[in-house]
């Protein structure tokens, strides 16, 4: 059945204050990837969403769905159901993922066209399959078919399994659907081979059963974080995308930082991370966000290649900067058995760190430019921002309520979507008509489907390694190869976790190396919780990083230069994603665990070290000046970076050094570095005035 395409389901994106470029292409990351959807397809769409949320909701409040808000009456909703676990999880992946085959094409030239016969048949066929799942659920828990299901219930896994490799395939690529494959399949010939990748054998049979029936695959950890959390989320994200979010954010940054030394810039860096905290999309926050910023950063002196540099950088930071963070960072909560609450607070210092060195480089690379903020007269006033967006901050408020005082982090994002819908329907001029309340529920359904159909993939990395006993062997085999050096397994990881970034998601590389590497990690010695983080942090890298660099395509069109040239920029603006991982997993008081004045000593030293280490790396030291293109200038500069990261990362651990000789050190180089810098200028004055 072919359609022709009517309406679009997808956000418009939310442009900044006047825009320095009205040309600015109209570009959304769901154009970049999937078709525009008929009116029948919207239909089931909004039909499928509709159900997930309520199921979600149904088995989040165990059978009472409950609005409690600190003030006003208790609102309650009893439907008296209560279902499993896996049936819950099947009947969510039954309603989103043949939504895949709706949304997304089996090739790029069929994008803008209707869906085709054979995609609503695939889509039948899955929900037809999983649906059998959620029927058998009883029965396949209680009759164990994750080791002996019956024939024709193997057989339905098995075209299952298909089903969701090539959704995969459509919402995440070839390089990494080909991952999956190969490592869901290496239990047919996990004892054929040599160590350290010798395992147990199943049969093919057995395989499928384990991928598809057991709790440990498909519908594994990944899945149930999905389930148990991940949904309400993402509704909030899109939630906030179409009620005008967007926009409030970009205002908001160009009023507070547009007349800055470089202002256009540091606006590109604060929106990004404002959008991207609550996203969780690199590739939507690069496009959302840099149709307003790229130009705006261009127009007022800086090189095309640099101003995509800088939103790519700020996009791709956004994800590890709370509260909201990308999906990993609830999959990473399951992984932990913590609440996702800790690994927020965790990751705030981290975050803000890596914000503060890219401001600071910005601002020096300004600086040694002479360039300038944008006037007055383009900026919008910070009262009339606040007037117009206060809609958004009610929503914020439940949300930090219920995740820190309640401790409800499943159930927070809902009430906070409730209140921001609530509030926006009441305001005229955020007010949503039904047409676009319609394509907010299609593109929430879309942002859903998506994300369950690589999650139900992905899963099947951990089954492989469950079911073959690798994970423990090769653990065990990194920290002999290592000699239990810490510094040595970091270094390994960090490369480990680039390399898998480029063709995985980052979802999907923190996954694999949190199975593979941060075991080792931990039996060296360092922090749980760090490692977790510091895996993440390095499987964002890839984004940044050419060749791969997902994050500066998406820059370039905009940008309007090469994806590569704006790569290189990234890559050195992107200093401190690539140091601030090791200064917290070296440092822990850095993700807060000590005591109160370690942890304040720490934070202090880490602000002074990278302040005085970006400023170094982009060639100027606020106050004094910019260093000279001289060996001596290059001594000057390298000296304080040394220091600067002594500073940031104490490593008494690595060189015997104590906590105190470290920050002296550190402090010593920094000072010896700036006042060399100092001598030189003053003799480049002199040597100007004689």
């Amino acid at each position: 059945m072919n359609e022709a395409p009517a309406v679009k389901a997808g956000p418009a994106v939310h442009a900044g204050p006047p825009r320095p470029e009205q040309g600015a292409p109209e570009l959304m990351p769901e154009e970049l990837a999937s078709r525009r959807l008929g009116r029948v397809s919207l239909a089931v769409f909004c039909a499928a969403t509709l159900f997930a949320t309520a199921l979600t909701l149904n088995q989040l409040w165990g059978g009472v769905i409950a609005l409690k808000l600190p003030w006003g009456p208790k609102l309650e909703l009893s439907t008296g159901i209560v279902l499993i676990e896996s049936r819950y999880l099947y009947l969510l992946a039954a309603v989103l993922l043949p939504l895949v085959f709706i949304a997304f094409p089996a090739s790029p030239r069929a994008r803008l066209r209707g869906t085709p016969w054979y995609d609503w048949l695939l889509a039948a066929a899955t929900f037809a399959a999983v649906l059998y799942f959620a029927y058998e659920a009883r029965r396949i828990l209680d009759g164990s078919w994750e080791t002996g299901a019956p024939r024709n219930a193997v057989i339905v896994a098995g075209i299952a399994w298909l089903l969701i490799i090539e959704a995969m395939r459509r919402t995440s690529g070839w390089a990494m659907t080909i991952i999956v494959v190969v490592v869901a399949a290496y239990p047919l010939v996990a004892a054929d081979l040599p160590n350290p990748l010798n395992g147990i054998s199943h049969s093919l049979g057995d395989t499928l059963s384990r991928h598809i029936y057991g709790g440990e695959s498909s519908f594994g950890i990944p899945m149930k974080a999905f389930g148990e959390i991940v949904v309400g989320f993402i509704i909030f994200g899109v939630a906030l995308n179409y009620t005008g979010g967007g926009k409030f954010f970009n205002d908001l940054a160009f009023a507070l930082v547009g007349r800055m030394r470089g202002g256009a810039a540091q606006v590109g860096v604060i929106s990004s991370m404002l959008q991207g905290s609550i996203s969780g999309s690199v590739i939507s926050n690069v496009i959302s966000s840099g149709v307003v910023t790229i130009p705006a950063m261009k127009r007022t002196g800086f090189r095309a290649d640099y101003a995509g540099g800088v939103e790519a950088v700020a996009s791709t930071g956004a994800v590890l900067m709370p509260p909201v963070m990308g999906s990993t960072a609830f999959v990473m909560a399951s992984f932990l058995g913590r609440p996702y609450a800790e690994i927020a607070l965790a990751a705030l210092i981290p975050g803000i760190l890596f914000y503060l060195a890219l401001v600071v480089q910005v601002d020096a690379y300004a600086a040694r430019l002479g360039l300038k903020g944008l006037s007055r007269a383009e900026l919008p006033r910070l009262g009339t921002v606040m007037r117009e967006g206060w809609v958004f901050i009610p929503p914020f408020a439940v949300l930090v309520y219920f995740l820190t005082e309640e401790k409800l982090e499943a159930q927070a994002p809902f009430y906070a979507t409730a209140v921001l819908l609530l509030v926006n329907q009441i305001v005229p001029r955020h007010r949503m008509s039904w047409p676009t309340f319609v394509e907010f529920i299609a593109a929430t359904g879309r942002a859903l489907a998506e994300l369950a159909a690589i999650l139900l993939g992905i899963g099947c990395i951990i089954g492989a390694f469950s079911m073959t006993g690798l994970a423990g062997t090769l653990a065990n085999d990194l920290v002999y190869i290592a000699g239990g050096a810490p510094l040595l397994l970091l270094v390994m990881g960090a490369l480990t976790s680039f390399v898998f970034g480029m063709g995985m998601t980052v979802t999907a590389c923190y996954i694999f190396l949190a199975i593979v590497l941060a075991p080792p990690l931990t039996k060296a010695g360092l922090d749980p919780l760090a490692v977790h983080l510091f895996i993440m942090y390095w499987g964002m890298v890839s984004f940044i990083t050419p060749p791969v660099a997902l994050a500066t395509f998406a820059a370039a069109p905009i940008a309007k230069t090469s994806a590569m040239k704006i790569g290189v920029q990234a890559t050195k603006l992107g200093t401190a994603i690539y140091l601030v991982p090791f200064c917290f997993v070296l440092n822990p008081a850095l993700i807060l665990k000590g005591d109160t004045v370690t942890i304040a000593v720490s934070i202090a030293t880490a602000i002074v070290g990278l302040v005085a280490a970006a400023g170094a790396l982009q060639g100027y030291a606020a106050g004094i000046g910019q260093y000279p293109a001289s060996v001596p200038g290059w001594v000057a500069r390298m000296l304080v970076i040394v220091g600067g990261l002594f500073l940031a990362a104490p490593t008494e651990r690595l060189l015997g050094l104590s906590f105190a000789a470290d920050l002296g050190l550190g402090a010593g180089l920094v000072i010896l570095g700036l006042c060399l810098l100092y001598a030189l200028l003053r003799q480049s004055d002199q040597g100007r005035t004689a």
